[in-house]
């Protein structure tokens, strides 16, 4: 595998078939937990940033997660599910109460709590996005997002981004922008324009001052949709997970053209949406509503698997035709488990505690930057945070191999994160962290990096 082909599989995250992972496993597994890893080996498909697995967890609590061998772990990864923390006793209270009263609502009919978990979203929504389908997962829900946008505009393209994740079904694929998930699967989706994605940080032209720079591709998505004619949507993260955050400015120029040119607007917060970034939903950001809004992962409360496709009222259009048509479409459990995470949300003012906590964490961060030169960039919003690393400044190299190494000396010292891009310390703890919790952990990671330098 070139150096180039291993970059470009580590954009969505850290590899697990790299050598550091073995040398970090050699030192810290023990041969208990080595049978049951090479157990969920036997059993299980390989593929990358999953399986093979690197440990094997035994608890999960909170903004922590514990392993066989009794070593506990500050979470700043979690699969975005962990916005009420693991094991959140409202949700899991909510979910056993569920389970006793109606487990599953079966095709054809509708339940309580799934309708007053769809009246809970479409209050905290923005604008007109009243209308709603729940899925099982974020990738089923943006499938539903982009088969309503082909009805209600009668066109079948979409723009997208390049580095973009939407989920690991081939329609989300053909418009993500991943070689871990697209290389060797073709052919894709048709009609699945890519664009750059408005990341200042990567500039792959020497065009403009970084400010101008976001706004020149803004206008590019306006200039296919004039010149294509026939674009059904633009899909894509308000925030992109590494984390870019774009300017209000970008995104409002988007959506004047996709009203312009007759195309939806979808924003994709599966990952950020109920708080991360200080707000309910990481569009209200930037002043812009989309015309189609998709969340997950924590919507469930990282209990039950739930997502929602959210639409704005006038896209109520598709009556006569399957969009979802799940078996778990109105799920009790999953109602259940969302109604109990949003409750939780408000009941315990998690959003402002995210914004507060977070200002804080990218001000420690920007401060970490200044007295290390492997840190070549630092950006976020909410606790949502990316530390870039780099080999130098000013050519701004990947410090991949760098980063995979800071990466495993902060799990040895109790802090779990993933990379994104090759060479991004992504940080997206609990919402319930403690200052004294980010304290640690910024402190575990600056640990790391200063051993790295010196090496």
């Amino acid at each position: 595998m070139s150096e180039k082909t291993d970059n470009q599989l580590k954009l969505e995250g850290d590899i697990n078939i790299s050598e550091q992972r073995k040398k970090w496993q050699k030192e810290n597994i023990n041969s208990e937990t080595q049978k049951i890893l090479d157990k969920d080996s036997k059993y299980f498909l390989k593929q990358s940033l999953s399986t093979p697995c690197l440990n094997v967890l035994k608890s999960a609590n909170g903004a922590w997660i514990e392993d066989m061998q009794g070593r506990r772990y500050l979470d700043f990864h979690g699969n975005n599910v962990h916005q009420v923390g693991f094991g959140n006793k409202d949700v899991i209270d909510a979910v056993k109460k569920q389970l006793d009263e109606l487990p599953f609502c079966t095709r054809r009919y509708t339940n309580k709590i799934v309708t007053d978990f769809a009246e809970k979203i479409a209050s905290l929504t923005p604008g007109n996005l009243n209308k709603m389908l729940f899925a099982p997962g974020g990738a089923e829900a943006n499938s539903i997002a982009i088969k309503l946008a082909r009805i209600a505009t009668g066109k079948h393209k979409t723009i997208s981004m390049w580095d973009s994740f939407h989920g690991a079904t081939l329609d989300t694929i053909s418009i993500s922008g991943e070689a871990v998930f697209r290389k060797g699967i073709g052919p894709l989706s048709s009609g699945t324009e890519h664009v750059p994605p408005p990341d200042i940080h990567r500039r792959f032209m020497d065009i403009g001052k970084p400010e101008e720079w976001e706004i020149l591709w803004a206008k590019y998505i306006e200039y296919i949709l004039e010149k294509e004619g026939d674009i059904a949507a633009v899909i894509s993260e308000p925030v992109r997970s590494t984390p870019y955050v774009p300017s209000k400015e970008y995104w409002q120029i988007v959506r004047k053209a996709c009203d312009k040119y007759g195309a939806l607007l979808i924003f994709d917060e599966v990952p950020h949406a109920l708080g991360r970034t200080g707000k309910w939903f990481t569009c209200q950001n930037f002043d812009v509503t989309p015309d189609i809004l998709v969340i997950g992962k924590g919507l469930g409360g990282g209990v039950f698997p739930i997502a929602a496709t959210i639409a704005d009222e006038k896209l109520d259009v598709a009556g006569h035709i399957a969009l979802g048509h799940f078996t778990h479409e109105k799920s009790t459990l999953g109602a259940a488990a969302g109604l109990a995470t949003i409750n939780y949300i408000e009941k315990n003012n998690i959003i402002e505690h995210a914004k507060t906590l977070g200002e804080y964490a990218l001000k420690k961060s920007t401060e970490m930057m200044d007295r290390h030169p492997l840190i070549g960039a630092v950006r976020g919003i909410g606790l949502f945070i990316g530390i870039e690393l780099v080999k130098d400044r000013k050519t701004r190299e990947l410090a991949t191999e760098e980063a995979e190494e800071v990466m495993y000396r902060a799990l040895s010292k109790g802090v779990s994160f993933k990379l994104t891009m090759g060479n991004i310390l992504t940080l997206t703890p609990a919402l319930v962290i403690t200052k004294d919790e980010m304290d640690f952990a910024l402190k575990a990671i600056e640990e790391a990096i200063t051993e790295v330098e010196k090496k």
